[in-house]
């Protein structure tokens, strides 16, 4: 599946960089500077692209998003404007020749001396809405909202209500490093959680040893009632091995820290419900779903909370009856308008967002941050907080 998304990216850029060469040639300053010269007027629309290659050096992931919006908007703006001069066109008639405009142009040397005196309005309106619909993408990454379920179950949780924050996809370091994470557990903590859940991905490869370290400080620093409890993420034990720490000193960290570390493990929590920890799917130890339910022995009886980090065994964890399955790894599906290609795909079984099946409930979280890509169009970064009511 990543050898075509890379194919369809790398296809991608490559028109997109010859589609805006051509469209970078229309802006007026450039051709009046080139002063009809060909090669002098493709050396000024050559600039943008070079310093578009620049920033690649820097930065290409983003960069590539930046240039795929661009040319996506700019094209649907020539199909826009080409349908608009088509219908003007059509039906109207040269009160001279009697003949349709479009039958009647002027010639060819005469538009375009028209056209060199006329400002490329649509070209500077795309490149303005591109920036501002991405500072949009950019904001709603890096701000960090609360989302609120309210579930019930006819099970005993022992009290009342119980309270229950969770977040995944932090990639510590990605987006704010270990200080800025232990700000947003300081947002965690004031709603007063009753337990914190952690669906995966918490670290990255570009996570740095101290901001592992400080980011599990604050984890530590947390009170809650019940503690904190992590699940696995495909990123956890880094793909690349480039970071400056193994993933057995990121589970050391953790566990100093006080911090619930569960591998296809299960805790019983104050004798009444009980939290599941399921290894990421990329794991080729992994149990399934009715492996791992026989080798934990839980009791029905007792309200049942999943974590598993991509939301993709939807119908085995409803079949085995567990009451809550809490998932990450989307990231509300990242970008229009390839949101729902996981769903599309089969690689997940829902994007984002709350679902029931049987007498299961299934919450996907967008995350509390972001990997690679710095912006997010159609979702946003956050935290989840779900109030659950016994009997």
């Amino acid at each position: 599946m990543w050898g075509i998304i890379l194919g369809l990216v790398f296809a991608g850029t490559t028109v997109g960089i010859i589609y805006l060469f051509t469209r970078f040639q229309k802006f007026r300053i450039v051709r009046r500077l080139s002063g009809g010269r060909k090669w002098v007027r493709r050396g000024l629309a050559a600039i943008p692209i070079l310093i578009f290659m620049l920033f690649c050096l820097l930065d290409m992931i983003n960069s590539i998003i930046v240039l795929l919006h661009m040319m996506i908007f700019w094209a649907l703006a020539d199909l826009g404007a080409f349908l608009i001069r088509r219908i003007r066109g059509r039906g109207k008639k040269n009160p001279e020749s009697g003949k349709d405009a479009e039958e009647d142009r002027e010639s060819p040397e005469t538009a375009a001396e028209k056209e060199n005196e006329k400002p490329y309005w649509m070209g500077l309106g795309v490149i303005l809405f591109t920036a501002c619909y991405l500072c949009v993408g950019w904001y709603l990454v890096h701000h960090v909202w609360i989302t609120r379920y309210s579930l019930s179950t006819d099970k005993s949780l022992g009290q009342e209500t119980l309270r229950v924050a969770m977040f995944a996809d932090s990639h510590v370091g990605a987006v704010f490093d270990g200080e800025g994470f232990a700000e947003h557990m300081k947002q965690v903590e004031a709603e007063k959680p009753d337990l914190v859940l952690i669906a995966g991905d918490y670290v990255d490869d570009s996570t740095t040893k101290e901001d592992m370290i400080r980011s599990c400080q604050a984890l530590g620093e947390l009170e809650t009632t019940y503690g904190v409890y992590y699940s696995i993420g495909n990123h956890d034990r880094g793909y690349f091995r480039s970071r400056n720490f193994s993933y057995d000193e990121l589970l050391e960290e953790l566990e100093k820290n006080g911090v619930h570390i569960l591998r296809d493990e299960a805790e019983l929590i104050n004798d009444s419900f009980y939290v599941v920890g399921r290894l990421d799917k990329s794991v080729k130890e992994r149990l399934s779903m009715e492996e791992l339910k026989k080798k934990l022995s839980l009791d029905p009886e007792k309200y049942t909370i999943v974590l598993d980090h991509q939301p993709s065994d939807y119908a085995k964890e409803a079949e085995a009856g567990m009451d809550l399955v809490l998932s990450g790894h989307t990231h509300g599906g990242q970008l229009i308008p390839i949101n729902y290609v996981g769903e599309w795909i089969g690689a997940n079984d829902r994007t984002y967002g709350l679902e029931t099946r049987d007498r299961t409930t299934f919450i996907v979280t967008s995350g509390i941050a972001d990997w690679a890509i710095k912006f997010k169009t159609g979702t946003k970064s956050e935290f989840v907080v779900i109030d659950i009511t016994g009997k």
